[in-house]
């Protein structure tokens, strides 16, 4: 197994999940780009601060780590990584997802990064709720990411099934 992995996908689609995993299953650094991306109040990293927080966390040579944000990294973690795990599942899938994931976050009161907590007024009526997000990124996503991935070593895994036969054997 490659010892620099980047999961990246779609909202919901499962990427912190098959990041947790793969670094537990090989003992792993894991780092979560939200966890350095979002302070409290929801307040994003300025660019530079949040580029120069990644490349401390992966300094190391030996991690995988799960997110997307090309907008402020570029192709930073693309080209330092070994494999790129691309989880493209079909909105059926990650919708359901995120409304459960959110719902449960909200019903537990979960403490996310930065101290931050959903609620029903961020989620579903305003223009950054996740679910407006996910739907806007994911129709302009694929064209991108196939294009942007024909130079890395890559898998693309575009089913739960897909995923979790990949993983066994991972």
């Amino acid at each position: 197994m490659p010892a620099r992995i980047v999961v990246v996908g779609g909202s919901g689609s499962g990427k912190s999940t098959v990041a947790r995993r793969l670094a537990q299953v090989h003992d792993l650094p894991y780092v979560e780009l939200d966890a350095l991306h979002w302070g409290p109040n929801w307040t994003p990293c300025p660019g530079d601060e949040f580029r120069a927080r990644v490349e401390d966390a992966i300094s190391g040579g030996v991690w995988v780590v799960d997110g997307n944000y090309t907008g402020k990294l570029g192709e930073l973690l693309l080209e330092r990584a070994e494999l790129v795990v691309w989880l493209d599942l079909p909105l059926r899938v990650t919708f359901p997802r995120l409304w459960r994931r959110t719902r449960r976050r909200m019903r537990e009161q979960e403490v996310l990064w930065g101290g931050n907590r959903e609620n029903w007024r961020d989620a579903l009526f305003s223009w950054d709720s996740l679910f407006l997000y996910a739907l806007r990124t994911h129709i302009g996503r694929q064209g991108r990411y196939e294009e942007r991935m024909t130079r890395y070593e890559i898998v693309r895994l575009r089913s739960e099934s897909e995923i979790e036969a990949w993983l066994d054997g991972a």
